[in-house]
């Protein structure tokens, strides 16, 4: 039982840590932009298709597909954000809502259109081996996934802190007045913060192609998930995200084993309860774009 035990919280910290990815794309972009993605599951089911679509065609594992789906999620970011999006920074969060709800429905129509219904699976080797870690067993497509993620994570981390481009954007989520006045100029900010939330999500649903089955219906279900992790970690706090995504894949694995799988879900809200109980601003919150 303890070697099950030990197996499964493994498992949980490595889909959390993916998991974890998912909420720094969204939290950034709030962070910075206090705007709040509600079409932030479609990207990450965008990246998922992305991730189906360059190994069905061109044979291209997951981890050189998370790359790709960076890239171009990356550029749908800035493309939005300079577009549509930066029209509706510092309106009514209404507003807001209405137009990421908007972004929403049309990219699941688009899903629908293009992938149909139907779920999509990858059936690479990767998925049906494993690797011994201290004498337990564990899914590759897990491990490799969960590696990729956090390579990311502190890629994106050591980026906001020692790049001057990070800087600016840690700048403008601190002070977006005080950023303008000694000549940042908070357009270009937003737009690479942007495309850095949906790099984020589409790289994180091309890690997970080979674990779950690519189906446009999935998309709330990643955005209630990155909704939870964030708020459990804190809104517009990265570490707080990371440690949130953790908690959240350690707790679905136990969920999981020691009620039913079904139940996982609600074992997620249980958790985010209980720290909104005893910290309501979240683990880490007020620490933002750090």
């Amino acid at each position: 039982m303890a070697e099950l035990y030990l197996k499964v919280a493994a498992s949980g910290l490595l889909i959390g840590t993916v998991y974890a990815l998912i909420a720094i794309g969204l939290t950034i972009i709030f962070g910075v932009m206090r705007v709040v993605n509600f079409a932030h599951g479609e990207m990450v089911v965008m990246g998922m298709y992305l991730g189906y679509a360059l190994w069905t065609l061109f044979a291209i594992p997951a981890i050189p597909a998370a790359l790709i789906a960076a890239v171009v999620l990356f550029g749908l970011g800035v493309f939005l954000q300079v577009t549509v999006v930066s029209r509706f920074v510092g309106r009514p969060q209404h507003s807001q809502f209405i137009l990421f709800i908007a972004f929403a429905l049309v990219i699941t129509g688009l899903h629908l259109m293009l992938m149909g219904p139907d779920a999509r699976s990858i059936m690479a080797p990767i998925s049906f081996e494993t690797y011994s870690v201290g004498g337990l067993r564990l899914d590759a497509a897990r491990v490799q996934a969960a590696a990729t993620a956090l390579v990311m994570i502190l890629a994106l981390i050591a980026f906001l802190r020692f790049t001057f481009i990070g800087r600016a954007i840690r700048a403008a989520a601190d002070n977006p007045l005080g950023a303008e006045v000694v000549g940042i100029r908070s357009g270009r900010v937003y737009a690479i913060t942007a495309g850095i939330g949906l790099a984020c999500a589409g790289a994180a649903g091309a890690l997970v192609s080979p674990l779950f089955d690519a189906q446009p219906f999935l998309a709330p279900e990643f955005t209630l998930l990155a909704f939870i992790i964030v708020i459990i970690g804190g809104l517009g706090s990265l570490t707080g995200a990371l440690v949130g995504g953790l908690l959240i894949g350690v707790a679905e694995g136990f969920a999981a084993l020691l009620i039913n799988p079904a139940m996982k879900s609600m074992f997620s809200y249980g958790v985010l309860i209980a720290v909104l109980l005893f910290r309501p601003a979240g683990l880490f919150g007020g620490k933002e774009a750090r």
